[in-house]
């Protein structure tokens, strides 16, 4: 299942009676669109009299981009939950996921029978849910290096963004070739798609695999 605003503030209420015994203040819910993170919890800090510091402006944070079962989206509510309970109480620990918040995790879980975990970042796996499989043309710029790496840039089909591209990377005394490719393979959609001066590296096998079907662009076009 994907979060909604009424869900996570439904479940946000449920678990601050049952795992928190009513203690923490409402907290403003906000959906966003990352796919690097589920879910996260956001404050500022501010300096006070006699170097201590108060953390306020708590903000929790769900992506609603991720479809997943409901119990991980349930054990995502509670792990910013417990952040929020380390921070609004300004208790210290020795990092994000120190022994606080393991300690709160693990009595938690063998309490309600939850699976919260330390790892709290998008998986691979869930980032492959949002690519685009829609088959788009797209020029794809193989880039060798002088030290043996390689890497790619994938490109508008539009020839004077190609030209410019070519042009500028392939003038860097760093860049042994630059290859132009034409192709709709879906795999490529997972990248950037724009003029931009950047190389994304990858492994020769990765790239040519997924080229075997590709069409070689004549250099000669866009010098």
């Amino acid at each position: 299942m994907k979060a909604t605003k009424e869900y996570i503030e439904r479940k946000f209420g449920e678990f601050n009676q049952m795992c928190f015994g009513g203690s923490l203040p409402a907290i403003p819910i906000k959906l966003s669109n990352a796919r690097t993170f589920v879910g996260m919890c956001t404050y500022k800090r501010r300096r006070r009299l006699f170097g201590t510091t108060q953390r306020y402006d708590f903000c929790l944070r769900i992506s609603q981009v991720f479809d997943l079962p409901e119990h991980e989206l349930e054990d995502t509510v509670l792990h910013e939950m417990i952040h929020y309970y380390i921070g609004v109480n300004g208790i210290a620990d020795s990092s994000a996921h120190g022994p606080v918040f393991r300690k709160m995790m693990n009595e938690i879980n063998e309490t309600y029978g939850r699976h919260i975990m330390v790892s709290h970042k998008s998986t691979k796996e869930q980032r492959e849910q949002l690519v685009d499989t829609r088959r788009r043309k797209r020029v794809v710029a193989v880039v060798k290096f002088q030290d043996g790496r390689m890497g790619i840039k994938v490109l508008p089909v539009i020839e004077a963004k190609v030209k410019y591209y070519k042009k500028h990377v392939g003038s860097s005394p760093e860049v042994s070739s630059i290859e132009l490719y034409l192709t709709d393979n879906p795999y490529f959609n997972r990248y950037p798609c724009s003029s931009a001066l950047r190389v994304i590296y990858l492994d020769e096998s990765a790239i040519r695999e997924n080229l075997y079907e590709a069409s070689l662009l004549s250099a000669k076009v866009y010098d």
